[in-house]
């Protein structure tokens, strides 16, 4: 079975999003992880943008990549610059991978506004794990 870590800054919204994706897509076609450079806890926005999509990532914690060390990983994905940046030194023989999605997280105005910009970035997660899913993970 296939081994994915998805990477970010904090684990808290894109990393999350992707997790709870390509868990979807997979199936049981894969294990599929995530993790950040620093911890900042999952992001209710997320969490309702998912929702919103009828996948439930409320369960899921933000993990520190030093937890995953161990783990022989095929496919590491980046999924912020920041990330890419910090984890060069990441000791592993997966194929990596990297996709620069916007962070929600830091997006401004009004809490529809702030919503829509979650939505967004969800959409383009929803995508790139579908795309994914079918062309490293699906037997």
């Amino acid at each position: 079975m296939k081994k994915v870590l998805v990477l970010c800054t904090g684990n808290s919204c894109r990393s999350q999003m992707a997790e709870g994706y390509l868990r979807h897509f997979a199936g049981d076609q894969a294990e599929i992880y995530s993790a950040g450079v620093e911890a900042h806890g999952v992001n209710p926005r997320a969490v309702a943008v998912m929702r919103e999509d009828g996948i439930d990532i409320s369960g899921h914690t933000s993990n520190l990549i030093d937890e995953y060390l161990h783990l022989p990983f095929d496919y590491v994905i980046t999924v912020c610059d920041h990330a890419r940046e910090r984890c060069p030194y990441f000791p592993t023989r997966a194929q990596k991978f990297h996709y620069n999605f916007p962070d929600p997280a830091k997006a401004t105005g009004s809490e529809e506004e702030i919503m829509e910009k979650f939505r967004e970035v969800r959409d383009m997660i929803r995508e790139y794990c579908r795309t994914f899913a079918t062309t490293h993970l699906r037997s």
